[in-house]
């Protein structure tokens, strides 16, 4: 198996407001869009993120068509956490755990988008 690119594609009931948090917070770039659709792209790596407005018919299988969020949280591994944190916290992003570090030596904080999807910043210290 070749595979050539990666993408995220999480159902919410507000794509434009995940698609702009990820522009004004992680620096992703509208790819593509559509009614109820959104893909995004990051200069820094080849995945695409994709929102989704949760109930469009297109969806399949459409017995899991609810929303995105419950259990998920989108992850990110950055080298300057503290200072990634301080920066999205003064912007007016969500806090939902302030930056703390586990015993095997990661070092985490979390945000909220306006549809609840988690993102994580992760950095490995020693």
């Amino acid at each position: 198996m070749n595979i050539t690119q990666t993408a995220i594609s999480l159902n919410v009931a507000d794509v434009q407001a995940s698609a702009a948090f990820a522009k004004t917070h992680f620096g992703y770039k509208e790819a593509m869009a559509a009614d109820g659709f959104v893909s995004l792209q990051h200069p820094a790596t080849t995945t695409n993120l994709i929102f989704l407005q949760t109930g469009l018919d297109t969806f399949k299988p459409a017995d899991i068509a609810g929303a995105a969020g419950q259990g998920l949280l989108l992850v990110f591994v950055v080298e300057d956490l503290d200072e990634q944190f301080a920066r999205l916290e003064a912007a007016g992003a969500r806090v939902v755990t302030p930056p703390e570090t586990e015993e095997w030596g990661e070092r985490f904080c979390q945000f909220a988008d306006p549809n609840g999807i988690v993102w994580q910043l992760v950095e490995w210290v020693a």
